[in-house]
């Protein structure tokens, strides 16, 4: 499950964007103008924008230059148009537009390039943590010893695999997710014992929660129901 940003001017486009990619699990989150959106990229990052080019006040492109130039487009971005020419498109990509979709946009289209987002998104965050630190001196860990991730074998120590080889965790433990299991359903398991985790804590404040996480309280509700988080136990509005 990803966090989905569509930025798109037309309503109908905004909601059947994301009544598409609610129904394949993901976060939509949604911006009718260029103002909104930055607005929402202050708070936090997405996994995923969709950015519609053509819009009244600010127009895509012209955003996707403000995050490159202030250091914000660390997400990617798949560009959407109907009225878009090849030049604006291929000056989208350099700017670091991942992909760009011609409205109307075809079902099987927009799930690909989902699809091809995210995983590409997956695999530069690594690359990202690793060239904004300075090099550590000889022997040194980066992980500080109360947060150290167990080891695959232990993560594997329960021997099975798919939904079965997922646990929980408990309160200040690292969860323990199978190896075997699809990524979304790893990353759903982390998701699921990570929040958990924060409303032990918290003693079940969504206040609280929100505020640790970074989380706007609606955007934690919406996460927590679609992760199957219970929040009668120890539910607290403080």
């Amino acid at each position: 499950m990803a966090t989905i940003l569509v930025v798109d001017d037309e309503m109908g486009i905004r909601e059947l964007l994301s009544e598409i990619l609610s129904d394949e699990g993901h976060v939509v989150e949604a911006a009718e103008n260029a103002q909104q959106a930055r607005d929402y990229r202050l708070r936090q990052a997405p996994d995923l924008v969709l950015l519609d080019i053509w819009m009244p006040d600010t127009d895509g492109v012209t955003l996707l230059k403000e995050w490159a130039a202030q250091g914000k487009l660390t997400m990617p971005v798949i560009m959407m148009s109907g009225h878009a020419t090849i030049d604006t498109a291929v000056e989208a990509t350099k700017i670091g537009a991942l992909n760009f979709l011609e409205k109307p946009i075809a079902l099987q289209k927009l799930l690909k390039a989902v699809e091809q987002g995210l995983v590409h998104g997956t695999a530069a965050a690594p690359i990202l943590s690793t060239t904004a630190k300075p090099p550590l001196p000889a022997g040194a860990s980066s992980v500080p010893a109360a947060a150290a991730l167990p080891s695959a074998s232990a993560l594997n120590a329960s021997g099975d695999s798919g939904a079965a080889g997922t646990a929980h965790a408990q309160p200040g433990q690292t969860a323990s997710i199978s190896f075997d299991i699809p990524l979304r359903d790893a990353r759903d398991a982390f998701e699921r014992a990570y929040f958990e985790y924060h409303l032990a804590r918290e003693n079940g404040s969504m206040t609280r929660v929100a505020e640790k996480t970074g989380l706007e309280r609606t955007h934690l509700y919406r996460k927590l129901k679609q992760l199957g988080v219970d929040l009668g136990k120890n539910k607290s509005e403080a």
